[in-house]
């Protein structure tokens, strides 16, 4: 091979790999400073308010019933919220009188939808519960549910908790 051919293809693949580098560079950039990176740290924040949310609202023990009740307050907003704090001495009634403990493990969960321009989103769990009646043997289930999340000062809370009926969101 001559010299001339070397050095022609040794620029070529100098300015290849310059434009190559340049690309990546930029790309990186706006993928770590753009929208992009908002928006998946929003849909991160909310999947894990959700899961917490889910989780301490199906963890209950009729021996800390206070302490339930106001875990299930400080992880929600809006109506949810609202009916909880109205309703709070009939459920604590209900919580004491069924005796039973009830641990919960989310296993998975996914957000559906996320709007962070409005602070809305959705997210579906599938938790494990395992509820241990006073002086009785535990019961180990398996369900789906679908919250829906609001965004406030304080950061992602709980609007709406359901189950997730067969068929979709």
């Amino acid at each position: 091979m001559n010299v001339r051919l070397a050095t022609t293809i040794a620029a070529v693949l100098a300015v290849v790999a310059f434009g190559y580098a340049a690309w990546a560079g930029v790309s990186w950039y706006g993928n770590a400073h753009g929208d992009t990176a908002g928006y998946a740290g929003q849909r991160d924040e909310a999947l894990m308010a959700g899961q917490v949310g889910i989780n301490n609202f199906l963890t209950l023990d009729y021996r800390k019933v206070d302490e339930d009740l106001n875990r299930w307050l400080s992880s929600s907003t809006g109506e949810l919220r609202s009916e909880i704090d109205k309703d709070r001495e009939s459920r604590k009634k209900q919580l004491v009188d069924a005796k039973t403990i009830t641990t919960s493990k989310v296993l998975g969960a996914a957000v559906t939808e996320l709007d962070d321009r409005s602070g809305k989103a959705k997210v579906i769990a599938v938790v494990e519960s395992t509820v241990t009646p006073e002086g009785g043997e535990a019961v180990r289930k398996v369900n789906r549910y679908v919250t829906e999340l609001t965004r406030t000062e304080d950061g992602w809370k709980l609007s709406q908790l359901g189950p997730l009926r067969a068929g979709g969101v």
